[in-house]
């Protein structure tokens, strides 16, 4: 299993992953790719935004979102938000997005992150127990989504 940050070049799998099996409504619109391509390019390049994927068979085939958020309170430490934790069907139950939050976790720890937290749009129980087993639980603060 390879983990590395995301390239250019793995724009179209990740659009596969993301509106095959991340959303419920993928935009109905075609997407310029040439602008997946570029974002990925400065994704690749920042230090504070990790979008890790595991490649196999050549194809990127699981990934997650990591960003890291400056911070002013909790002696100035940063905090870690992940996101798009998503695997191709036919990848699936081989360990990859364990694998992908236990690196995003590493990161965030190296960064000196006085917590991470993980934003799911699943209510699903079986994904809530798999964020369980990962060290990931629920707690008090809420995320309050305003859509713009």
């Amino acid at each position: 299993m390879i983990i590395r940050k995301a390239k250019s070049t793995d724009a179209l799998d990740l659009k596969v992953l993301y509106f095959e099996y991340l959303t419920q409504y993928p935009p109905k619109e075609e997407q310029d790719m040439s602008l997946w391509q570029n974002l990925l390019d400065k994704f690749e390049k920042d230090d504070k935004i990790h979008l890790l994927v595991v490649e196999e068979d050549g194809k990127a085939v699981s990934s997650v979102h990591l960003t890291i958020v400056e911070n002013l309170t909790h002696n100035v430490r940063p905090y870690g938000v992940i996101e798009n934790v998503v695997t191709h069907a036919d990848y699936r139950m081989r360990g990859y997005a364990s694998a992908l939050l236990d690196r995003a976790t590493e990161i965030a720890k190296e960064y000196g992150c006085y917590k991470v937290f993980l934003e799911t749009g699943s209510n699903k129980e079986s994904t809530l127990n798999f964020y369980k087993n990962n060290g990931f639980a629920l707690d008090a603060k809420h995320s309050c989504l305003k859509r713009l």
